[in-house]
């Protein structure tokens, strides 16, 4: 009798055993499915990225070499390619490109605005300051100091990549904005630092020299006035000009006017 009742007992039990696992089947199918979905997912994207990648740096390298070659206008259509691509290093070194190229034109707020989205689109500090640096060194000469200080401070933190550079760039505009003072402490604090290299401790210690001739103080509107001449007119090979009697010669390099 006691043989027949744990017979049924056993029997019961796999027919409960049996109801849960067809009741649980479709939760575990349900997981199993969705993990195999996720790697998928995971796979796919990590291809996608890879690919590219591998289009970023090819036509990143294409401009460079089209750049090299005088084809300007060609390498910074190229770079605008790169700049639309997901890779974010990619990405924020063609802005930059971009930006070097306007600011070598002259367009000083068009420079500014691509090395200001060169940061943000940076993926880390090491690539982000450096756009972060060229935007402040084209502002320099024409910013009001307040905002070269609100670009230029958080750079100057512990941590930062390029503080020292940001340290040398922050005591120059306090130079141009007239803070003499201002200005020679942080020179002098650079001539100090460890991580100073060489040539930033001979500006600095130039720097200190003019301030301390009491030259320094001509530097802000002398360089102001530079920036606010005409550029120089490019006049084409033969071209005339009224009061001379010839056409003037195309200049060989390297040839200077006597």
């Amino acid at each position: 009798m006691v043989d027949l009742f744990e017979e049924v007992e056993e029997q019961l039990r796999s027919d409960r055993y049996k109801q849960l696992a067809f009741k649980s089947l479709p939760w575990v199918l349900g997981l199993l499915l969705a993990a195999a979905i996720a790697a998928l997912a995971v796979w796919g994207w990590r291809e996608y990225h890879a690919r590219e990648t591998a289009k970023a740096s090819e036509e990143y390298a294409q401009a460079l070499t089209e750049f090299e070659a005088g084809q300007v206008d060609k390498a910074d259509r190229l770079w605008g390619e790169v700049a639309k691509l997901s890779p974010k290093s990619y990405r924020s070194l063609a802005l930059q490109q971009q930006g070097a190229i306007r600011l070598s034109q002259g367009k000083v707020a068009e420079a500014v605005k691509l090395f200001d989205q060169a940061a943000d689109a940076a993926p880390n500090p090491v690539i982000g300051d450096v756009a972060r640096l060229k935007s402040a060194f084209a502002l320099l000469d024409s910013a009001p100091y307040k905002d070269m200080e609100a670009r230029l401070t958080p750079l100057t933190q512990d941590g930062r990549p390029y503080r020292v550079e940001a340290r040398e760039a922050l005591a120059f505009a306090k130079l141009m904005a007239g803070d003499l003072a201002g200005a020679r402490s942080d020179f002098a604090v650079l001539r100090l630092m460890t991580e100073a290299s060489s040539g930033m401790k001979a500006r600095a210690e130039a720097a200190q020299s003019l301030i301390d001739s009491g030259s320094a103080k001509v530097v802000p509107a002398a360089v102001k006035a530079a920036m606010a001449l005409p550029p120089p007119v490019q006049l084409p090979p033969g071209a005339q000009i009224p009061g001379l009697a010839a056409p003037v010669a195309p200049q060989q390099p390297g040839s200077a006017s006597q």
